[in-house]
Order: C-alpha cells, then structure tokens, then sequence
C-alpha cells in the first residue's frame, strides 16, 4: 500500500529540477513565490513552456492546464492570431507613454461586447480595477460604505482582503486598518431581504457582487438572487457593480450580464480583456465613469475623480486584447469552453460514484470545482446549493487538496487549489478523457495512501 510520504517522492522524482528553483526561489521570493495561489507542498512546479492546452515543466513533463493564465487564456496558450498581433506592436514599441490608436479600438471593441460598458477606463489589473470601482461609486453617490458578500473575490486590495476565505465577521485581516474595514458591510447571499433591509439605511454607496458565484462559483449563487439584487440596489438608488474580472468575455462574449440580461452600473474586468497581458478596466454608465473626466467639475459642482496608472492601455495588452475579443466575437470560444467543463463535470462526477468517494464537482459556465465532502453527506445531483453552506467550502481539509493536486500533476494534470480549474476552448476530447482519466487515478491513490478512508 502506498503512503502520503509515497506519493510526494513520487513527485519530487519526477520534478527534480523544480525542487532545485524552489529552494533559490526562497532566497530572494517570500515563501518562494510570486502569487498565494501557486504555493503547493513539497514545491510548485516551474513551466518552461505551454502550447495551447498543454504546458511543459523543466523537467520535460507535460500537463493539461485548468490554471489557464488564472483565468486570462480563454483561446488556450500562444494563440497564433493573439501571438502575431503582440509581435507586430513590439517591433512598434512596448511603452509610449502617450495615446495611441489601439487604446481608442480597444475600448470600442469591449464597448461592442459588454452591454454596461458605455465608457471604458483601463487599468494594469483587476486588483486595480476593483479600487477604482469603489472610489467611483463612493464619489458619485457621496455615501461611505461599500457592501460585499462573504466569500466573494475581488482581488487582494485592503477594502476586499478580509471575509473570503477567513475573517467572515468582517474583522481586518493582517494589515488592514480597522477604521478601513468598518466601511465595508460583508453580507451573505442566504437572505436578499437582508440585504434590501441593510440598503434602505441609506449609507452603502455599492453592492458589489461576483454574479457566478464567489470565487468563480465555488460558492454557488442562484440567477435569481443577482435579479433580485439589481431590483434591490436599483430601489435605492445603489450603485450595483459586477466583477467580471474572471467571467468577463468567458460566459458568453457579452460576459455574465448578458447571459443574465442584467446591465449592472459598473463591471470591472481583467484576465482575458487584455489576452493574456496585464490589464484591466471599470465600463459602466456614462454618468458615473464621467467623473474621471479632465473637464468635470470645471463648473465648482462637483470635484473631478483622480486616476493615473503607468501601464494603462500599455499598448502590447492593447493588442492582445483587442485581437482576443475580436475572435472571441468572431466565434464560438465561450461555446466550446462551457460544454467541454459541463461534460468533465458530469464524468467526474460519474468517476467518484464509481469509486464510491463521497466528493462532488460542480460548478457553472466553463468553471469547475471538487467538494471533498468532509461530512460525506448526500448531495443528489443539481442541488449543491442548497446542500452545502459556505463554512463547509471554506473549511475543507487544505492537506487533502495539496495531495490531490500532487497526485494529479503526477498523472499530468495541473488543477487550481479551490479545488477546480478553468476550461479553455481550446481543451479536447482527448484532453478531457486524460483528465477523467488522472482523477480516477490520483482518488485511488489517495484512498491507497490512507489519506482517505476506505468505504
């Protein structure tokens, strides 16, 4: 019978070279790394290249990708088309310091796609594009407070860096100022007459909602509940932002408010907006996003909203950007990508009933997430929302995620550590009957190590 101890020398045999990068790594980077989510146990792997669906560690070994550029690579890696426009600009130059022609087509692409975006301001990321959204909306309706749900992402900024994963009471997390996060009412999603009661007191200048779901649907939230709240926030004269840094161009061409038919005040954007660069943006009304212009408040009425950013509308995002949205019109890329996840769905699901684990994927759109289930309670099919509460996602066993994700970059698949991934369009059947494939078996491997009990 194999151990835990097994399966990660297995690991570390196979990723010798890796290990090697980690440990200088740890000399000069904290922990090693250069983003929280990379970090895994023993160390993460260090890619050489990728292609497509597919990236390569320096140790020669292949993996089907589900980080997809953390959300940015709906066209898979090294799209030709994506490729070619990016090598056009830097023979022009990577950083002009000033306006130019793409910036001008590139906001008028987004403005083609989104149904909010009536004016566009970029920004370097969707962290950035997040803040921006606040200081707007708190400037344009002079109220204080902003109200977010509880598990819902929104970058690692001070006004969103606490009630995610932890600090659900709404206390700071390491950092951030009390005085700060008192001005941020953390809500839940179980009661929309909670949230309409809070918003009648008059002070919460947005909502600001993840409209798939927290954390891109690891926290499920009901269609319903969004309707429901862009009545509630309309009523009360609320701005209501959607953060469709993730879901933006990948639900469906026209982001999530399209396939909901809900135009939110204010959307932020990132990840596949600029193509796979750094980049993202606040669209939204007219009124609203006028007070970032030069002019306003010439007249002593109102003061203008000051923004800067070196690499706003950097012009090689701008290509990649552009080109990106213009094939994803072009084709049917949210298409493919949200029937290929819907189908890995189903089989992993049909995988864990074969091999009698208690767990459960779920998830919407082109994103899927593993519930191992701790308390190995019955959840029928279609009603995970109503059977599993936010604590039991957050409180899932870290350890047994870390040695999922080992088992699985054994047998060559590279997950997030929600658990879960993201689908590209470019994922194949063959891509998903390996994955089936690897999930089936990596669970044998855990329960064969003991770090599952046997049924």
């Amino acid at each position: 019978m194999e151990s835990t101890s097994d399966i990660f020398n297995l690991y570390k045999q196979k990723t010798r070279r890796s290990a090697e990068l980690f440990k200088a790594a740890r000399t000069v980077l904290p922990g090693g790394i250069a983003h929280d989510a990379r970090y895994i146990q023993p160390h993460p792997i260090y890619v050489d290249h990728a292609a497509g669906s597919r990236k390569w560690d320096v140790d020669g070994n292949e993996y089907i990708d589900y980080f997809g550029g953390h959300g940015a690579l709906l066209l898979g890696h090294n799209n030709s088309d994506v490729m070619l426009a990016v090598s056009e600009q830097l023979e022009k130059g990577t950083h002009f310091g000033a306006c130019h022609e793409l910036e001008v087509k590139w906001a008028k692409q987004v403005q083609k796609l989104l149904p909010s975006a009536e004016l566009i301001r970029f920004t370097n990321s969707g962290t950035e594009a997040t803040m921006l959204a606040f200081r707007l909306a708190r400037a344009f309706t002079e109220r204080p407070k902003i109200l977010r749900f509880k598990g819902h992402f929104h970058g690692w900024q001070d006004h969103v860096a606490f009630g995610v994963s932890s600090h659900f009471d709404g206390t700071p997390t390491p950092g951030i100022l009390p005085e700060l996060s008192r001005e941020i009412v953390l809500g839940s999603t179980d009661s929309i007459e909670e949230v309409r009661a809070r918003l009648q007191i008059g002070d919460i200048a947005a909502v600001i909602v993840e409209p798939t779901g927290g954390t891109w649907g690891q926290v499920p939230l009901s269609e319903q509940f969004v309707h429901d709240l862009r009545s509630a926030t309309a009523e009360t004269e609320t701005l209501l932002i959607f953060d469709e840094v993730i879901s933006g161009f990948r639900c469906s061409s026209g982001g999530v408010q399209a396939c909901l038919g809900i135009t939110p005040d204010i959307t932020t954007l990132a990840k596949i907006l600029a193509g796979g660069f750094s980049g993202g943006a606040v669209t939204g009304r007219r009124d609203v996003l006028q007070l970032l212009d030069m002019h306003y408040g010439n007249d002593g009425t109102r003061e203008k909203v000051p923004h800067q950013g070196t690499y706003n509308a950097n012009p090689v995002s701008a290509a990649a950007g552009l080109r990106t949205l213009q094939l994803i019109e072009e084709c049917d890329a949210c298409e493919r990508a949200n029937a290929s996840s819907s189908r890995l769905r189903a089989s992993l699901n049909d995988i864990f009933r074969q091999e009698e684990f208690p767990w459960v994927a779920y998830g919407t759109y082109s994103g899927f997430h593993v519930y191992t289930n701790p308390e190995e309670i019955t959840i029928p099919p279609g009603d995970f929302d109503a059977k599993v509460s936010l604590k039991q996602i957050k409180s899932q066993d870290s350890n047994l995620i870390g040695l999922l994700r080992v088992a699985l970059l054994i047998h060559g698949v590279d997950i997030t550590g929600w658990p879960g991934g993201i689908m590209s369009a470019v994922h194949s059947s063959q891509d998903l009957d390996e994955t089936v494939n690897a999930f089936q078996q990596s669970v044998r491997m855990l329960r064969e190590s003991g770090a599952v009990p046997p049924r």
